[in-house]
């Protein structure tokens, strides 16, 4: 989805709002969902790790996330701000 987002963060945080706000849509994938510039379109970040997990469906936690993968995450940590170092891969680091 286009945005005029600028910030890594802003668009990552709208990332995570819609997944919180629409995730219970079963047609909506967002495990799948990656962030590129404009003028860098074939250089995609993930934002989800979406691993599966035994009868607890899918990782929610940033892609490539340090520790085990879980179903849930704190969300506040997504929205604003320096996001929790342990969910932040190298690639998305913003501080």
């Amino acid at each position: 989805m286009p945005t005029t987002l600028t910030s890594l963060d802003e668009v990552t945080a709208l990332a995570v709002a819609l997944r919180d706000s629409l995730g219970h849509l079963a047609v909506v994938d967002f495990g799948e969902t990656t962030l590129s510039e404009e003028d860098a379109q074939f250089l995609r970040t993930r934002v989800f790790c979406d691993a599966r997990i035994d009868g607890a469906g899918r990782c929610q936690r940033r892609d490539a996330h340090d520790g085990p993968c879980a179903a849930t995450i704190d969300s506040a940590s997504w929205k604003s701000g320096c996001p929790q170092e342990q969910d932040t891969p190298t690639s998305l680091k913003p501080c």
